[in-house]
């Protein structure tokens, strides 16, 4: 992946010269870019998911990695990680190599639109010969991930159809869908932790919409496993459309197209140290795949699970969680944020409000742990803070974002 060898040395000048204007400007590019490539190429929305462009969290993600590949546009290899991750994702949604150029146009395009005089033609010249380096890159990871995910045995390309075994309401606001191939042959294997993109025709949609769901039980039991929160409208984003749809109109019975298990957050089952998993909401998905493939495979591995919830009506896959817990090295500890009179006599309610570093300390025996978390961005916030005030290393915190890529440093 070098590209000092591929790129003119006065175009690395001139792409790294740019560095502090991405700084400055990224998230307004980027918000062009999505414009002018939707305006001309309505089909793409067929891919993006509307919901994160109206929020502005993919805006957002791909400033964050078009100001990465410039900063680090001498030695890719520095953001290989970061494009693994995007490459998974794109892998998920069918994004094919013939879209690229047409992305390379667009960014183009806006650059020149939101930066006017000061993107000289020597800078857009710049920048064309980097993108087609780093679409290049991002290429070639996305077709790896793509031969790996078909030569697996029971594995495919794109999309598959899966019939929903069964339906199972596990709160008031999240529900499982048990999915198995509708063609009855083998299904691919996964690590706990990763996701399928779910591509959904609604009527009255003029397109298309994919979201992509955690698995959440161990794999190896000849199905998949979604479990899916109903997303209510709040003031600062509109109602799930695909959530609300799967809630409310798909039986046992029906079919869903899946695409093959993707994603890098996952548990590294080649270690024995003790692990840790902090899950708030349905962050519980991804965490839950891992600790029940935790029972399976190295039941002996010391395991402490926090799950932070609103209240038991909302909190989900309690029971199974007992279950695990009655093994002596599982832990299992809840936080209610407003708990009933009921909530309160659970046995293993142990904190009322938010999670806190001084409560963590309380009921995770070591910070010498792998830790994994999941849930919304400002309680990830608040868990990563508070494991870097704790001491933890960074190579120990794990963690994934629903959605597009944010930083957890930042307020």
């Amino acid at each position: 992946m070098a590209t000092s060898t591929t790129l003119h040395p006065k175009t690395i000048e001139i792409v790294k010269s740019t560095v502090p204007v991405l700084e400055k400007h990224g998230e307004q590019i980027t918000k062009r870019f999505y414009e002018l490539m939707f305006s001309n190429h309505p089909e793409l929305l067929n891919v993006f998911n509307h919901a994160h462009q109206k929020q502005g969290r993919q805006p957002r993600a791909l400033a964050a990695a078009v100001y990465a590949a410039a900063r680090y546009i001498d030695q890719l290899d520095a953001i290989l990680p970061v494009v693994r991750q995007i490459g998974h994702k794109h892998r998920s949604l069918g994004i094919k190599p013939e879209q690229y150029p047409i992305v390379g146009k667009h960014l183009l395009l806006a650059i020149k639109d939101v930066l006017g005089d000061a993107a000289t033609d020597e800078v857009i010249a710049a920048w064309a010969e980097a993108y087609e380096v780093i679409a290049d890159v991002f290429i070639q990871v996305e077709q790896e991930l793509y031969d790996e995910a078909a030569a697996k045995r029971g594995g495919w390309r794109d999309f598959r159809r899966f019939v929903v075994a069964k339906k199972v309401k596990e709160s008031d606001v999240i529900t499982s869908f048990y999915l198995k191939p509708e063609d009855g042959d083998a299904i691919s294997d996964y690590l706990p932790g990763q996701y399928v993109s779910v591509k959904m025709s609604i009527p009255g949609e003029t397109y298309t919409h994919i979201r992509q769901y955690s698995l959440s039980d161990a794999p190896g039991k000849g199905y998949y496993r979604i479990s899916v929160k109903r997303e209510a409208a709040t003031a600062d984003k509109p109602a799930g459309i695909v959530s609300n749809y799967l809630h409310d109109h798909i039986q046992e019975g029906d079919v869903l197209e899946l695409s093959a298990p993707a994603g890098d957050f996952t548990l590294d089952l080649a270690k024995e140290t003790p692990v840790v998993f902090i899950s708030g909401g349905v962050g519980i998905t991804p965490l839950l795949s891992m600790a029940n493939t935790l029972a399976i495979r190295q039941p002996n591995r010391p395991v402490t699970f926090l799950q932070a919830a609103l209240n038991g009506r909302v909190q989900a896959f309690d029971q199974e969680l007992q279950t695990l817990a009655k093994n002596p090295v599982f832990s299992y500890h809840i936080c209610y944020e407003s708990p009933s009179d009921e909530d309160r006599k659970h046995p293993h309610f142990s904190k009322e409000g938010r999670i806190d570093l001084e409560w963590m300390q309380t009921v995770i025996p070591s910070k010498d742990a792998d830790f994994y978390f999941c849930g919304p961005v400002p309680f990830m916030k608040t868990v990563y803070r508070a494991l870097k005030q704790w001491g933890v290393p960074e190579e120990r915190i794990h963690y994934e974002f629903f959605g597009p890529a944010g930083d957890l440093t930042k307020d």
